[in-house]
């Protein structure tokens, strides 16, 4: 199926391996996405007012309650690397 794509360059750009397989499945799927935006961009949407949910929400921040700390060893739990107390990351600034 010509649909216009370069599944090579896609795949490139999210740094991804396909086979012969997958890129004309995925080639097919990607056609259909773009097909189904073309579609969506025949909606007239004139006086429709912007959203960014479906339904009106409003300030859905929680209250800011003081809570128990957690603890240093459920903190560091999952570090790569600690040391006294603290999480040890790479250095990634050079000496000036």
């Amino acid at each position: 199926m010509d649909n216009g794509i370069d599944i090579d360059y896609v795949a490139a750009l999210a740094r991804i391996e396909l086979s012969q397989e997958e890129k004309e499945k995925f080639s097919a799927q990607l056609g259909q996405v773009l097909d189904y935006f073309k579609k969506l961009s025949d909606v007239d949407v004139e006086g429709v007012e912007p959203s960014a949910h479906a339904h009106a929400m409003y300030n859905v921040w929680r209250e800011d309650v003081e809570g128990d700390a957690m603890s240093i060893e459920d903190a560091l739990m999952n570090a790569p690397k600690k040391r006294d107390n603290q999480i040890v990351v790479p250095k990634v600034v050079e000496d000036a």
